[in-house]
């Protein structure tokens, strides 16, 4: 065990041998903290916080009671295997949320990026990758394997299917169903999931200048209306595009993936 000096521990919790405790974090009553894990300076765990499993969590991080980081994927395949967690900095992340470690067969790893909010009852699965500025509001759940690109947003009661991506700065409304990748700063909504144009508002909060915003505009008509298949639509975008965002949306389309899209006009 290895516990800093200017780190503050609460008396009635428990820091397992093995674990790493950075300068400056703080670990409130009734925590339980695993041999395996490791935290940077400057997280605080408020109180009745569990942290088990190889697990790292990232700097100036503030994790909320009755959270479990670590724990073991829900996943009938997995066997013991020592997989691992790691959570980057500057993070909050409110009651009652969860995230598992990998497994082997996904990889062995989920990670989460920088200056997220995961709130209140959120569950981050096994062998996810989020990134980074990612919002995850209220009982929303990601299922095993997904990857959330950086600035997304996920409303609450919402739930992403095993494997599904979700592009750079989209967008799901509240108690949708995503199965089929969202393409970045799509916008998402209805109960099970329709593509109903652009996260206009973020680009605009964000600063996007006009003239990209106008293009990718421009290529979601041609995605929706354009000849020939979904693809073959986004590799013409790419040919003609002089706009990264929308050269961003080609290159999420044409990414290997193990599920379908949600196009414009397509509800599943």
């Amino acid at each position: 065990m290895a516990i800093d000096p200017d780190a503050q521990v609460h008396p009635s919790a428990v820091i397992e041998e093995g674990a790493v405790i950075g300068a400056g974090a703080r670990i409130g009553p009734f925590c339980h903290v695993g041999p395996k894990a490791v935290l940077a300076s400057g997280v605080e765990l408020m109180s009745h916080v569990v942290v088990q499993g190889v697990t790292e969590i990232g700097e100036d991080t503030l994790v909320h009671p009755f959270t479990v980081l670590g724990g073991i994927p829900q996943d009938l395949k997995f066997k013991g295997e020592e997989t691992r967690l790691t959570i980057g900095k500057r993070n909050r992340i409110r009651e009652h949320v969860t995230m598992n470690t990998g497994t082997e067969g996904g990889g062995g790893l989920t990670s989460v990026g920088d200056d997220g909010l995961f709130m209140a009852g959120c569950h981050v699965a096994h062998d996810c990758h989020v990134g980074n500025h990612v919002i995850i509001v209220n009982n929303a759940a990601l299922a095993g394997h997904c990857i959330i690109e950086d600035e997304v947003i996920i409303g609450g009661l919402s739930g992403v299917h095993q494997w599904v991506r979700i592009g750079r700065g989209a967008i799901i409304g509240a108690v949708t169903m995503v199965t089929n990748d969202v393409i970045p700063h799509g916008l998402v909504q209805a109960p099970r999931g329709h593509l109903d144009g652009l996260n206009l508002v973020g680009l605009k909060r964000r600063g996007v200048a006009r003239s990209d915003i106008t293009a990718l505009r421009a290529a979601f008509q041609m995605l929706a209306q354009g000849e020939g298949a979904f693809q073959d639509r986004a590799r013409r975008l790419g040919e003609e595009t002089e706009s990264d965002y929308v050269r961003d949306i080609v290159r999420f389309i044409t990414a290997e993936s193990d599920r379908s899209f949600l196009t414009p006009g397509k509800t599943v």
